[in-house]
């Protein structure tokens, strides 16, 4: 069976707030730590063949037994919803800051 999930880490620069971001190093880099948006590039992870490359801005928190944390992410091109995997260096404020938006 044929796995829908492509393992890509690496480092970029954040197109929403500039910064440098480095490597996850434990999984796949998604979004920016930061500011946690991200770039519609996937139509499965780690695909690169989104056509679309628009801004995923989050927009909520959904939470998850085994997985903690999910951020829903809105493109602000094509208006899909996508979601990730919070990831351990994320920012906490701005994770609690998103948990209060009813998704």
């Amino acid at each position: 069976m044929f796995s829908k999930f492509t393992e890509i880490d690496e480092e970029f620069i954040c197109e929403n707030c500039g910064k440098k971001v480095q490597k996850l190093g434990y999984s796949c880099r998604n979004h920016c730590p930061y500011c946690l948006h991200s770039k519609h590039v996937d139509i499965n992870p780690g695909d690169r063949a989104e056509e679309c490359h628009g801004d995923l801005e989050p927009i909520g928190i959904e939470t998850n037994s085994k997985k903690g944390y999910i951020i829903v992410f809105k493109c602000k091109k094509c208006g899909k919803i996508r979601k990730n995997k919070m990831a351990t260096d994320d920012n906490m404020e701005l994770i609690i800051k998103l948990s209060s938006n009813p998704v």
